[in-house]
């Protein structure tokens, strides 16, 4: 075995562990069980892994005719028999009642309150993305000489070229954000313990399933240009999961009352 292939095999491996132990806790400390757990963790999982991650490629153009397709079938032949066969042998596969012993009010506010926690959560990915995206992909030289692009100097020049070359990017990850959201929502709720532990699990789940794949060597991508994104990208995506669980676990009855503890 040459040592190309030695690299590629380590690094599949090591995807393959990292997914595998996030999902492994998510499973074992969810409430749910048995086909509805199933559904939960495939609708996350092929969501975070291949859906949220290939929007980007469609939006961007960066991968060959032909292989976007390809990668949201590969996506579905990983993640479906991957859900059903971890909750069966984690001994999960059979329904069992919610514990009636651990009260579950969680996402429970009113729709007004839903309406601003959502826009705060988009603006907030908006400025995630923007910064993390610049201070520390951005002024990779590498990253700069594989885009076509150049440090405009500061943020503040950065993101007025953003806005006048890419008006539609900002608005398009602000989508984004909703649809993050969307594939948060289940673990929130059927995540056992304080409501620390499921952010704990949504951040795991955005950094790690989502960044994972960035490991893998790929002629598309240089291995510099891939570590700084995964730096990049694991690093923002952890702290936005915990941000969504923490605005929207629960009712608060004003701005002071998110800072309160649960």
């Amino acid at each position: 075995m040459d040592t190309q292939t030695s690299k590629l095999l380590l690094a599949l491996l090591t995807v393959c562990f990292l997914d595998t132990l996030v999902l492994t806790y998510v499973i074992l400390r969810s409430r749910w069980a048995g086909w509805r757990l199933m559904a939960t963790v495939f609708f996350v999982f092929y969501g975070v892994m291949t859906f949220i991650a290939q929007i980007e490629s469609v939006v961007f153009d960066i991968l060959p005719a032909g292989v976007l397709p390809r990668l949201f079938l590969l996506g579905i032949l990983v993640t479906a028999p991957f859900s059903l066969l971890a909750v069966i042998l984690l001994g999960k596969g059979k329904a069992t009642p919610v514990d009636s012993h651990e009260p579950n009010d969680r996402l429970r506010m009113p729709a007004v309150e839903w309406i601003w926690k959502l826009a705060v959560i988009a603006v907030a990915y908006m400025i995630l993305y923007s910064t993390f995206g610049y201070f520390i992909a951005w002024k990779n030289p590498a990253v700069q000489a594989y885009y076509g692009g150049i440090d405009e100097g500061s943020f503040l020049a950065h993101m007025q070229v953003v806005f006048s070359t890419a008006p539609w990017l900002e608005p398009f990850q602000a989508l984004r954000a909703l649809l993050w959201v969307v594939l948060a929502l289940p673990v929130i709720r059927m995540m056992k313990g304080h409501w620390q532990e499921a952010a704990f699990a949504v951040g795991l789940i955005f950094a790690v399933l989502m960044n994972s794949q960035l490991l893998l060597p790929t002629p598309l991508m240089p291995e510099a240009v891939r570590m700084t994104h995964l730096v990049e990208t694991a690093s923002y995506n952890f702290i936005f999961g915990y941000l969504i669980v923490w605005l929207l676990h629960r009712h608060h009855a004003s701005i002071s009352d998110l800072f309160r503890g649960a």
